[in-house]
């Protein structure tokens, strides 16, 4: 398992995203390592996106998204659920990549298959916001032995408000797999 460089953050969202597909997201806790294979994941695109939130702009909120690619952008939704994004391309273009769902690979307790269900059996919360993901504790690697996969295309959920930008198909998943948030 090799961790993921700078390089690989630090370009196009949308192939940042499909790349992530298989990876593995890494977090140390608690004298745990836990490990899941990222198997669905959002591309949000900047500030021009109406989905992302950059949309509205530099906020207190929003600055990791402003920052430079390869950190964890994690936010509550609803008051309770621990959401993680990664930061990609340039420092100020404010392109992020939403982990929705990971397959258990070591140490995962509970459902993955959504956010705020991947957050939680991950240990993922606010206090990783802007954690490098480059780090010892926290990262995403590429597995030994990354198998070819079928990627499916389809628009993203639950941003209805945003306008024509709700039916782009920005949301990749792998084919057949039984930890998707939805197909």
């Amino acid at each position: 398992m090799q961790k993921l460089p700078r390089s690989f953050y630090d370009r196009d969202t949308i192939l940042a995203a499909r790349e992530l597909l298989g990876k593995l997201l890494v977090h140390h806790a608690g004298g745990v390592e836990r490990i899941g294979k990222i198997v669905e994941v959002e591309a949000y695109l900047g500030e021009h996106d109406l989905a992302a939130h950059s949309a509205k702009g530099l906020t207190e909120r929003t600055k990791v998204m402003f920052g430079p690619p390869g950190h964890a952008y994690v936010y509550l939704i609803y008051g309770m659920h621990h959401c993680m994004n990664v930061v990609t391309e340039r420092e100020g273009h404010a392109s992020a990549v939403l982990l929705r769902a990971v397959e258990p690979v070591k140490n995962i307790e509970g459902r993955t298959c959504g956010p705020g269900l991947l957050c939680r059996a991950m240990k993922i919360d606010r206090r990783l916001n802007a954690h490098d993901l480059l780090s010892a504790d926290f990262f995403i690697a590429a597995p030994d032995d990354q198998e070819k996969m079928a990627i499916v295309k389809r628009p993203r959920i639950g941003v209805e408000y945003a306008k024509h930008w709700a039916k782009r198909h920005l949301r990749f998943y792998l084919k057949g797999n039984p930890f998707i948030s939805r197909p």
